[in-house]
């Protein structure tokens, strides 16, 4: 019984108090020597009944009873006796309601059931309060999918067929649940007796306790890193800041979409995160079908979030929270997000409160994007670079969420930085960590050389299961993974080898004043269209037999009608700041692009090509040589 002071009791005492039972309290609120108010209900020749409240009523005997009474009369009295039957028989009190008394309101204690101990009580009635995260109305009954401190839900409440059950409940309300756990095809489901929104000091306690519990169930998972790294120590924060917000995400049973670039670099990102946010989800929920409800990941073949996958991302949104009762979803972004290109995409879900982080190590804007990002990691923000691949960063991401997938996803790291050639300090330990795991470099590229090709060819779908079997994780089985692999890698080589056998009559060669070698390819004419490798890819494979041929620093530049893939070795470019330059310097051009410092594209208005190509040349004829920096950094499709 919880007793709420509605007045107390008097400076001395003097005052008597009074309990009254709350509609819902029950004969376990009772105590012995108490005064309650009660109403009577009824009158016979031996007695009075009474009610105390919806649930508690009994019999006053006419032999301790004075006077006359009459139905809706109120009355204080006391417990007398609870009789072998259950039955209750009470006592006038010794105070009259003429009487001066204080009255205090009892509501009822309810020993709560947490979604942790389902499974142990099938088939009992429990009462479980938490947030309602979810409402889907079914043919049949309404689904309310329930948050607590320890997971979430499916609570299931008829009224009839297709009609919603409890209007008046909505997303965010904390309720009370009373129900039976019911087990429906390996599934734990309440099966709802009464569902109440808690209000008042009961709303703000439950949802204190909720806020606590969940504040502590977020906190990512402190791991050693797989390497040691002072780079990567730098990071370290930011990254255990986003795992905290997806563990908490996941929590609150807000489902996540994770957009990411199309490339090997950006699925060794990716698919990780994926599968350490399944399996959390797994965690949390009772239904064994919210990992594929609650995240989806899809590749963007930009290095930034296209209005067209935007508006696709929020109308797909918009559609789940009306035909499923879903919260809209957080957006991660992987290998993208980082840069002025996306401000439009972000502003777009900014009118619908759409929380958003972004994990990406392409130069960055923060000055453009900041305002509009919940939270941003990116090396170049601590005084890093490209070398630091978003896949690097995201494995260990994907341990501080779910740390049981660290021997999983020990080779994933070299697997990024093959694909996106980095040459950072920490490759080594990569290459070495992935040896011991029967990854040499040649079957790390095999790898990446398998990615980039099914990456390609799947487009817009994520193609979870290929990738899985590429990677080798999520259970893929290892002889059929070495097969994929070697059929994959070898497609993809084929396709290269046939792209460049056309293409490389057509490259054209200059010395600039410099004495950088700088090659131009018109991919639109002097390469296969809308097949394998991309303009970008061709444009990466040119650019390496060239340096292999000269040895010297060499800049590549392959350009279609309205775009030019931009690769450099041995020169000091800022292809970021020089896509910056063309937009003022050239009034109409429609410039815009990006990338890395020393690998990037560029977009222009068509009939602007041969002035915005021309002044970029005259820039990258300006920029300085330095042997000692290699654009080994990802190939741009």
């Amino acid at each position: 019984m919880t007793r709420d002071s509605a007045g107390g009791s008097g400076d001395d005492g003097d005052v008597s108090v009074v309990y009254d039972l709350a509609p819902d309290c029950t004969a376990s609120d009772l105590e012995p020597d108490t005064q309650y108010l009660a109403e009577i209900n009824g009158i016979v020749e031996y007695g009075i009944f009474v009610d105390l409240s919806e649930n508690v009523s009994g019999l006053i005997h006419e032999s301790v009873l004075e006077g006359t009474f009459q139905v809706g009369q109120e009355l204080i009295v006391e417990l007398e006796d609870v009789r072998e039957n259950g039955d209750l028989a009470f006592q006038p009190a010794d105070i009259d309601t003429d009487d001066e008394y204080a009255v205090e309101p009892v509501t009822h204690e309810y020993p709560l059931t947490g979604t942790d101990r389902l499974g142990a009580n099938v088939g009992e009635q429990i009462h479980l309060e938490g947030e309602i995260v979810q409402i889907k109305q079914t043919g049949g009954p309404t689904i309310f999918h329930v948050a607590d401190e320890y997971g979430v839900v499916p609570c299931a409440a008829f009224e009839e067929a297709g009609v919603r059950a409890y209007p008046a409940a909505e997303v965010g309300d904390i309720v009370r649940v009373t129900g039976t756990p019911e087990t429906r095809e390996e599934t734990v489901q309440i099966e709802v007796d009464g569902l109440s929104r808690l209000d008042g000091e009961d709303e703000a306690d439950a949802r204190e306790r909720l806020e606590a519990a969940l504040d502590e169930r977020a906190q990512a998972h402190d791991v050693e890193p797989l390497i040691d790294w002072p780079a990567f120590e730098k990071l370290r924060d930011d990254l255990m800041e986003v795992a905290t917000l997806l563990r908490r995400t996941v929590l609150e049973g807000r489902p996540i979409r994770v957009r990411h670039h199309a490339d090997g670099d950006g699925m060794c990102a990716a698919v990780p995160v994926q599968l350490a946010l399944e399996q959390f989800i797994a965690e949390v929920h009772q239904d064994d079908n919210a990992p594929q409800h609650l995240i989806k990941r899809l590749p963007a073949k930009a290095p930034f979030y296209e209005m067209e996958d935007a508006t696709r991302d929020l109308n797909f949104a918009l559609e789940d929270r009306e035909r499923h009762g879903q919260q809209l979803p957080l957006l991660c972004m992987l290998d993208n997000g980082s840069t002025a290109e996306d401000v439009p995409a972000y502003e777009t879900l900014a009118h619908y409160d759409i929380p958003i982080v972004a994990i990406d190590h392409h130069h960055p804007d923060p000055d453009a994007v900041g305002d509009l990002l919940d939270a941003h990691v990116n090396p170049y923000l601590h005084d890093e670079d490209y070398r630091i691949t978003t896949g690097m960063l995201c494995v260990e991401l994907a341990r501080m969420i779910a740390p049981d997938l660290t021997d999983d996803l020990r080779h994933i790291p070299a697997v990024a930085g093959v694909s996106d050639r980095s040459k950072a300090d920490a490759m080594a330990q990569y290459l070495e960590l992935a040896a011991e795991n029967g990854y040499d470099e040649t079957r790390l590229k095999d790898v990446s050389e398998a990615l980039d090709y099914a990456a390609f060819w799947l487009r817009y779908n994520s193609g979870d299961q290929l990738i899985q079997d590429v990677l080798e994780l999520s259970d893929a089985d290892e002889e059929r993974h070495q097969r994929l692999v070697e059929f994959l890698a070898d497609r993809s080589r084929r396709a290269v080898d046939d792209q460049l056998d056309a293409a490389m009559t057509h490259v054209e060669h200059e010395r600039l004043d410099s004495g950088v070698h700088l090659y131009r390819i018109d991919v639109e004419h002097h390469a296969h269209r809308f097949t394998y490798p991309a303009p970008g890819k061709t444009t990466g494979e040119i650019h390496d037999r060239k340096i292999t041929e000269t040895g010297d620093p060499v800049i590549t530049v392959g350009y279609g009608p309205d775009f030019a893939v931009l690769r450099s070795d041995g020169v000091r470019l800022d292809i970021p700041r020089m896509v910056s330059e063309l937009e003022e310097e050239i009034p109409g051009g429609g410039v815009s692009g990006g990338g890395h410092l020393v690998v990037g594209s560029i977009k222009f208005v068509k009939g602007k090509r041969e002035e915005v190509i021309d002044a970029l040349v005259e820039k990258m004829a300006a920029a300085d040589i330095d042997e000692a920096l290699s654009s080994a950094a990802p190939l741009e499709n």
